[in-house]
């Protein structure tokens, strides 16, 4: 594993028509390139996530090898790594950074990818959550150059109840006395409590609280997973990175763009990439049956659907080796295919 490194992109033009001024992409690299540069998997960050939080399935026995392939791990914009509301520069910040889209993220990353490594086509793009639906872009706006996508807990559009759920989020965390103009002037700590236990009912699966699976993660109550599980995760972050995420969630559809023109159908059956689809059965956000639209509309695409208590969380299976075994498996057959 490298030391994370900085990718500078200048002054990066978005898709909205703003400009990030000296725009730049923090990326971690685990693995060694090859010679002809044929062995790149890339694997981008979910929400709230920093190539720390997820690096932790690369390794030999990992859902991802870096023995056999080089792993990049692109921090997406808004995570606080990359350019953010907590990073940017004059003018753009205090509630002035502009919407950052998914098409803006996979662009960059694209940039990066060439300009720094001479890479041109990548065998693998694998992503959960956030990091799925940054699959499904590069997928539709880069086909020529991905060989295989595996999209885990994710979508290529956010769904109109995922909506919902992210109005939720953002209802709760923007309540709090210090969000005035846009904009966080200290940490809303009322808002990152709400918003933790808003998010918690979401993220994991009726069953997951029916059978106190939380015991498994070494909590007593439910309290406990509460408060050290969820309102310490999200407290690690800044509020006004976490709601730039979420704008840049809510935005996420393959098909807004000029080549699409919002035509979904268009812009699955553009991905050429052999593709698994992988939701979880109890996943209460991403749901299988807009998967299953997903999969009838892309030629070269399979649904392998993960049956877990974990619901969303399935798809991060950092302390359940039963999800990890089916993750493992799944991409060593695409690798293989």
């Amino acid at each position: 594993m490298s030391e994370p490194k900085v990718f500078a992109l200048g002054d990066f033009a978005l898709q909205g028509g703003m400009t990030l001024k000296n725009a730049q992409i923090v990326y971690q690299t685990y693995g060694t390139l090859s010679g002809a540069a044929d062995n790149v998997i890339l694997y981008p960050t979910s929400y709230g996530a920093h190539h720390t939080d997820i690096e932790w399935l690369i390794g030999p026995d990992g859902i991802l090898d870096p023995r056999q392939h080089f792993v990049i791990i692109p921090n997406m914009f808004t995570n606080g790594l990359s350019s953010s509301p907590s990073n940017i520069e004059f003018p753009y910040d205090q509630g002035r950074f502009p919407l950052v889209t998914l098409y803006d993220n996979v662009h960059a990353q694209r940039r990066l990818l060439v300009e720094e490594f001479g890479i041109e086509r990548l065998q693998l793009v694998y992503g959960w959550s956030m990091g799925a639906m940054q699959a499904f872009h590069w997928g539709a706006l880069f086909p020529e150059h991905v060989e295989r996508l595996c999209a885990v807990c994710g979508a290529a559009r956010t769904s109109p109840h995922n909506q919902i759920f992210l109005e939720g989020v953002i209802a709760a965390l923007t309540a709090d006395e210090s969000y005035r103009d846009g904009w966080f002037g200290k940490p809303p700590l009322r808002g990152l409590r709400a918003m933790s236990r808003v998010y918690a009912g979401w993220a994991l699966s009726q069953s997951f609280y029916r059978y106190e699976l939380w015991r498994e993660l070494g909590f007593e109550t439910v309290e406990d997973f509460l408060v050290a599980g969820w309102e310490g995760n999200f407290r690690r972050r800044d509020a006004n990175d976490l709601l730039a995420q979420l704008r840049t969630w809510q935005a996420g559809d393959i098909s807004a763009n000029a080549r699409y023109g919002r035509d979904l159908e268009k812009a699955l059956g553009a991905i050429t990439a052999r593709a698994f689809v992988m939701p979880c059965e109890k996943d209460l956000y991403f749901r299988r049956a807009d998967s299953e639209r997903e999969v009838e509309a892309m030629p070269n695409a399979e649904l392998r659907v993960l049956d877990s208590p974990w619901g969303h969380r399935a798809g991060n299976p950092i302390s359940r080796e039963e999800d990890r075994a089916v993750l493992r498996a799944a991409v060593r057959e695409l690798l293989a295919s």
